[in-house]
């Protein structure tokens, strides 16, 4: 079960509780899922409860227990706990499948993994003075919006309704060359002043964009190489070394999720959150993490020495192939090249 087929079965578990007289309130468009917080468990959680409570005339707790019911019954759920004041940790059955069914999903939607409805039929101005960075980070707004079924419209003049703190005088991002001076100017929040300096073209692990660059175009060149090697990428279990933790902590808890799942996971609602928010630099800094996550796992995608091909290989190559799919597509939301070769 994928993160959205999640989001799904527990929106159809409050419609069925609707329907059934339990709960007098009208469904939410939608459900978010997060990663359980402080005192949670399971894969994850919800707070559809609480947002329920109030218009439901119900206590936060009485309404997590009627969706809990609910839930207990639904196909790849294994256990629901209340933590706190209502909030919903659902435990799926099988990890690993968790895991294959979202790359699947990535797999089978490509860069638009991630897209949703949450503009659908608006249109968003943006409003914004004649400065570089302004204008930088509108367009990567526009960009994005457009991923929830919005489109942007970029304006100049007052009221400013979009205005980051500009480059310091005298410096210009332009000697940084398209990607590095893009990526300058949104990697910051857009109350933080941007550094336009040489660091973002250092081909090092010390600058992020060069991690994720890096780490798309070590999964393209993993792709060819299994290519030679007559094999090609499959959705599966990863095995015990397809389970890594950091470079420097070895084998990752198999009982764990793996370090991709969640950011992965969390893909669709950074998406939304960076539309929403008009913050492109929320999607920057997942890229970043989903890099970081990545890295660790691409020394053991390919057989080593004189193993063979296995399904954990082909496997370990599908979920690199996806993480990668992520990083293209989030590059060019931010207008930025993701090469094939670095």
């Amino acid at each position: 079960m994928t993160p959205a087929e999640l989001s799904r079965t527990v929106l159809d578990a409050v419609c069925r509780a609707v329907d059934a007289g339990e709960l007098d309130v009208a469904p939410p468009e939608r459900v978010t899922l997060t990663e359980p917080g402080p005192g949670g468990c399971g894969d994850f959680a919800t707070n559809v409860a609480l947002r329920l409570a109030r218009p439901a005339a119900q206590p936060p707790l009485r309404v997590a227990d009627i969706l809990r019911a609910r839930l207990l019954g639904a196909e790849g759920v294994r256990d629901v706990v209340v933590t706190g004041p209502g909030f919903l940790n659902i435990s799926l059955r099988a990890r690993d499948d968790l895991l294959t069914g979202l790359v699947r999903e990535i797999r089978a939607r490509g860069t638009e993994y991630g897209h949703g409805d949450a503009l659908a039929g608006q249109t968003v101005v943006l409003r914004v003075p004649y400065e570089v960075r302004a204008e930088v980070v509108a367009d990567a707004v526009a960009r994005i919006v457009a991923t929830q079924g919005g489109r942007a419209e970029i304006e100049h003049g007052e009221p400013v309704t979009l205005r980051p703190v500009p480059v310091p005088a005298p410096e210009d991002p332009a000697p940084l060359g398209p990607d590095a001076a893009r990526w300058a100017l949104l990697h910051p929040a857009p109350h933080d002043r941007p550094r336009i300096t040489a660091d973002h073209l250092v081909q090092r692990e010390i600058n992020p964009l060069f991690r994720i660059r890096y780490a798309h175009a070590r999964v393209r060149a993993l792709v060819r190489n299994a290519h030679d090697l007559g094999f090609t990428a499959e959705p599966g279990e990863l095995g015990p070394a397809g389970h890594v933790g950091t470079a420097s902590s070895g084998a990752h808890d198999p009982s764990r999720p793996h370090p991709l799942q969640t950011p992965l996971a969390d893909h669709p609602r950074i998406l939304r959150a960076a539309a929403t928010t008009h913050a492109p630099d929320r999607l920057a800094r997942h890229l970043l993490t989903v890099a970081d996550a990545l890295l660790p796992l691409l020394p053991e995608v390919l057989p080593v020495g004189e193993e063979k091909p296995t399904a954990a290989h082909r496997a370990r190559l599908a979920l690199a192939e996806a993480a990668g799919v992520v990083l293209a597509g989030g590059l060019s939301l931010l207008g930025i090249d993701a090469p094939e070769h670095l």
